[in-house]
């Protein structure tokens, strides 16, 4: 029997009313029971994934593992039954819509959820988590629509077990790969091998997207998706939201570490952590802010709400059980070996944790400037002082100074492409520092060949990292940042040996 077409009919002791919801993997019914005069939720599981000898046996074992949870953060599930091919698990009834839903209402409005808020569903799950996860049960599917709001606006976990019913995380019985992968961990994903730090992870996902509205990864395809949340850094929340308490922001960096073993090991520990950061927070709501030149992750809408959006960039999120498997997932990527897939990554993900500020593109203008101004009425002080000509061998420092300019205005900007020519520029005032201090020109009938080694080396590395957006930003503020203490020490070195060789 379709769970399609069961409005009307009985099932067991339940009658059906009427659908509340449908996903992936099954379909969510109203249903009445006429003894205890109680209305209750039905999910019914898709035929087309439990054609399979064993399921029946793993259903009822999973199944009543978690109707054995009583917790007020867990959907209480009552009963589980097969009937016609049709098999279903009744739970409780909550009155209120998912946290996904609530997103959806602060995503049309413009704005995001108050900072208490947000706190306050987290914890609740979280203390849901804590309970299952010492009951020896994994969610392995934590998403914003497995999040039910009560009437009270406790959040409560829903769908506890399903993910286990229906087999592996990784491939159902009918070859699709289950969990919604814009939410699932790395190992997940990649191996199909989960544990409760994978829910922690998966948590971590849905308190990104509660504070910036955003999930961090999306791609036009389930495997670049996987390969984002195995290789891609983190887009650091405050540079989406600088308002944001950094003590939250560090949790939600802890919880996404890519590597179990540097996550909250458990969900306590998490809730420990959020609890003595989350002290006189905003009830406020608060404004969407766009990083600088948009962010391109996607958002999730669903219902009444996602039909007031336009923006084609927004989709559902709900799991998709027509994903093929990930077959060669295991498998090293063709270039996993080479400097701009391994090393890039890792080095940008490095960068994005120190936090480096962001100055606007006037400051930028402003501080080339100023360096300009500066180096130089201390080169023509030194050299008034010292009645030495120390410019006839210090001349290079201008077009370090030249470079920092460059850096600078990347750095304000943001604009990844700067880190081309001031790399160019830099590395030519090292080449030249040393002719004008040795006086050895006719070397360049070997430098030229270092000459191109900094012409690959400009262009190639800004063009493998500005192929990720928040990558750039990271990069370009750091270039800003290295290039002018660069420029100042090499500045500091031809000024000193100037000051010995001028006359």
């Amino acid at each position: 029997m379709s769970p399609s077409n069961l409005k009307g009919i009985t099932l067991g002791k339940y009658r059906i009313l009427e659908p509340l919801g449908r996903g992936g993997m099954a379909q969510v019914y109203k249903a009445y029971h006429p003894q205890l005069d109680r209305y209750m939720a039905i999910k019914i599981l898709r035929s087309d994934l439990v054609e399979n000898d064993e399921f029946l046996a793993r259903f009822r074992q999973e199944a009543h593992a978690v109707s054995g949870l009583r917790h007020a953060n867990i959907v209480q599930v009552f009963d589980f039954d097969v009937q016609d091919d049709s098999y279903y698990m009744v739970m409780e009834l909550l009155e209120g819509d998912t946290l996904r839903a609530l997103l959806n209402e602060y995503r049309v409005r413009n704005q995001r959820m108050p900072l208490a808020q947000v706190v306050r569903i987290i914890k609740d799950v979280l203390s849901g988590l804590s309970y299952a996860h010492a009951e020896g049960i994994t969610h392995r599917d934590i998403k914003p629509a497995n999040i039910m709001l009560n009437k009270k606006g406790q959040g409560v976990l829903t769908d506890f077990g399903v993910a286990q019913i229906l087999g592996s995380t990784q491939h159902t019985v009918s070859g699709a790969l289950m969990g919604t992968l814009n939410y699932m961990a790395p190992e997940q994903g990649l191996k199909g091998e989960s544990d409760n730090r994978s829910d922690i992870y998966s948590l971590g996902i849905v308190f990104y997207e509660m504070l910036t509205g955003y999930t961090p990864f999306d791609a036009d395809t389930p495997l670049a998706i996987l390969m984002k949340h195995l290789n891609d850094p983190l887009p650091i929340p405050t540079q989406i939201d600088p308002t944001l308490p950094p003590e939250l922001e560090m949790i939600v960096l802890k919880a996404l570490a890519k590597d179990p073993d540097d996550r909250f090991q458990t969900a306590d520990e998490m809730l420990e952590a959020i609890e003595n950061a989350t002290d006189n927070l905003s009830t406020n709501e608060r404004p969407t802010v766009l990083p600088p030149g948009g962010f391109p992750q996607q958002a999730v809408f669903s219902g009444a709400s996602r039909k007031q959006i336009t923006d084609r960039r927004f989709a559902d999120a709900d799991t998709d059980t027509g994903i093929k498997p990930i077959k060669t997932a295991s498998q090293p990527d063709p270039e996993a070996d080479s400097f701009p897939v391994v090393f890039l990554p890792t080095l940008t993900e490095t960068l994005g944790k120190l936090h480096i500020i962001h100055i606007g593109p006037v400051a930028g203008v402003f501080s080339g400037f100023a360096l300009y101004l500066f180096v130089n009425f201390f080169i023509a002080m030194f050299s008034a002082i010292s009645g030495r000509n120390i410019i006839s061998y210090a001349w290079p420092v201008e077009v370090f100074l030249f470079a920092s300019f460059l850096a600078l205005i990347g750095w304000g900007t943001q604009v990844w492409g700067l880190m081309i020519p001031s790399g160019i520029v830099f590395g030519n005032a090292v080449i030249l520092t040393y002719c004008a201090l040795t006086g050895r020109w006719g070397d360049w009938a070997f430098l030229w060949m270092l000459e191109l080694l900094i012409i690959f080396a400009s262009v190639f590395i800004p063009v493998q990292i500005g192929q990720n957006a928040n990558a750039g930003r990271i990069w370009a503020r750091a270039f800003g940042l290295a290039i002018p203490i660069l420029s100042a020490l090499c500045a500091v070195v031809n000024i000193f040996f100037a000051f010995f060789l001028a006359s």
